[in-house]
């Protein structure tokens, strides 16, 4: 049984001119999916949302002083200490 033939991506004027083709048109109408192929990309970084956190004025200096021991910005040290505890909570 033969397959339908993809049909072809036109050429695009502009993004705006692309991203209303593709809100209009199927994907799967122009591309194989049966030939797709897995990708890593090893060097994307992970989204991120900026926060507003309260947190008591000697609470926050405990913080930056434990950063500072093992010498890495306080925000990173709190980024880790959150990871390593949603780590355990979610085993």
């Amino acid at each position: 049984m033969k397959k339908p033939n993809k049909l072809l991506i036109p050429t695009f004027k502009s993004e705006k001119e692309e991203r209303i083709f593709w809100e209009e048109n199927d994907a799967s109408d122009y591309f194989d999916l049966t030939k797709v192929e897995r990708v890593t990309m090893p060097n994307l970084k992970p989204s991120t949302s900026s926060i507003s956190l309260r947190l008591p004025q000697s609470f926050l200096e405990g913080v930056k002083l434990q950063a500072n021991k093992i010498d890495v910005p306080y925000q990173s040290l709190m980024k880790i200490w959150l990871a390593e505890k949603l780590e355990e909570a979610t085993k």
